[in-house]
């Protein structure tokens, strides 16, 4: 997943936003990461995924994300399986 691209696709929050808010902000939990524009606090699809990042960023190393069409297919398949529903203004969910 490119820096640019989505990890939050209820509240549009970049992988980039979160990096730079753990990096910055230096959250103690992973819980924190929902103070970052409200990401993990939609449909919690990216929920895991912002978990890995903030891991990685504990042992200073780089989180393995799925390219940015997998994921977006992985949430398509998330949501229509009645796991999470996204807030309006999400991004939608994929046809």
């Amino acid at each position: 997943m490119d820096p640019n691209q989505e990890l939050c696709l209820c509240f549009h929050v970049t992988r980039r936003k979160v990096e730079n808010f753990i990096r910055i902000e230096k959250p103690r939990r992973v819980g924190q990461l929902a103070e970052c524009y409200g990401a993990g606090t939609g449909c919690g699809w990216c929920r895991p995924f912002l978990k890995r990042l903030f891991e990685a960023a504990q042992r200073h190393e780089q989180a393995d994300l799925p390219s940015a069409v997998d994921y977006a297919r992985g949430r398509t398949d998330y949501v229509r399986e009645g796991h999470g529903t996204p807030p309006p203004g999400a991004t939608p969910v994929g046809q």
